[in-house]
């Protein structure tokens, strides 16, 4: 029977988590190089806290009174009124066809109209306000915006950020600067933040896939710290913040009615996303970590080849969504504009009602191998 140290000391053997002939203890601080720490690793979780309470006074405070004077309402829909058999029948299938509706109204005496209109209506209660989404925008856009440009600032003076290779050589010695430190804390207290917040926001269609990208970004995140990836771990977060900008701003042109900036700033958005996450990510990131670290480094490890399945996994939630996004972008090409949503909102009347504004709400990986 292991004793739950052995347990601990089988779990961070070196042999795992470093590289051939490495061990922890040539990894610990010292005057000359500050190495990473996995037990800062904690800080993220009651930074996240200070997270959700910053946004919740941005949103009361700045980004609700914002949407308001761009026009967004801010009531909420109308209630259904109260009806037993259609609640229970709602509750076991809320989308009805045209032969239970006909039933229905038999069985009520109401006219067909009618239990559609109270349909409509019972089904608008749930769904969150336009100015709630807006917020939510809001939010996502200020930290998304930040966290680029502070991680562009800093990184700009890096010499991986010109060449990839540099994230590999001297590998594992490479000491973690203050910028850096904090460019992943901030980083995993948000993804930590909207693990949580994901189940009261807008909930959308790919609620499980967000969720599953939010567990493998904060995966990658302390993986790579742990393990001393951190050079690679900026450029993925780098090159992923920017396109959430332009999604962020789209979808608040669309809930201010500013259809022509949201047509806009979507073909931005497309562009940006094509050239990141499906050009740069695969094409100079995951070649880096697949191709180039292995002859750097010359002997990997076996949470090397964990952190990698996990970018293609991520890979693979990219190509999922741009399968979306070009899909929806056709479809709103031919109707003339750039509006709906692909993750609409489960509570959305229409399924129909879909495009580009909703797909996947940014974030995508940090930390990697």
């Amino acid at each position: 029977m292991w004793t739950f140290q052995q347990v601990i000391d089988a779990f961070w053997t070196s042999d795992i988590w470093l590289p051939p002939n490495t061990k922890w203890s040539d990894l610990e601080p010292n005057d000359r190089v500050q190495y990473t720490d996995h037990r800062h690793l904690f800080y993220p979780l009651p930074m996240a806290l200070v997270m959700l309470l910053l946004r919740y006074l941005l949103e009361k405070h700045c980004f609700s009174p914002f949407g308001v004077s761009l026009g967004i309402k801010s009531t909420k829909p109308k209630r259904a009124p109260s009806n037993d058999i259609l609640e229970e029948t709602f509750a076991k299938n809320s989308k009805w066809n045209h032969k239970e509706i006909v039933g229905l109204s038999k069985r009520l005496d109401w006219t067909e109209r009618q239990v559609e209109r109270w349909l409509r209506l019972r089904r608008s209660q749930g769904k969150p306000s336009t100015i709630v989404k807006f917020c939510e925008s809001c939010w996502r856009c200020f930290y998304y915006t930040l966290s680029f440009h502070y991680g562009l600032l800093f990184l700009w003076s890096k010499p991986w950020l010109w060449n990839i290779h540099y994230c590999w050589i001297g590998y594992p010695h490479q000491g973690v600067t203050r910028d850096t430190w904090w460019y992943y804390m901030l980083s995993l207290s948000f993804y930590w933040s909207l693990a949580v917040s994901q189940f009261f926001d807008v909930k959308r269609k790919d609620f499980w896939q967000m969720f599953v990208h939010h567990i493998c970004t904060i995966c990658l995140l302390s993986f790579s710290w742990i393990c001393n990836f951190h050079r690679i771990g900026t450029l993925v977060l780098l090159t992923h913040d920017c396109g959430d900008i332009f999604l962020e701003v789209a979808k608040m042109a669309k809930y201010a009615k500013y259809q022509k900036l949201c047509d806009i700033i979507s073909v931005i958005f497309i562009v940006v996303w094509l050239i990141t996450r499906i050009g740069l990510f695969p094409f100079w990131i995951l070649y880096s970590t697949s191709v180039d670290a292995p002859r750097v480094v010359n002997q990997m490890f076996p949470a090397y080849y964990i952190f990698n399945g996990l970018l293609f996994l991520l890979l693979l939630l990219h190509l999922y969504w741009t399968h979306l996004i070009l899909k929806i972008a056709f479809i709103s090409w031919n109707s003339g504009k750039m509006d709906g949503d692909i993750r609409s909102s489960s509570s959305d009347l229409d399924d129909s009602n879909e495009s580009i504004l909703d797909i996947p709400n940014g974030t995508i990986p940090n930390g990697t191998t």
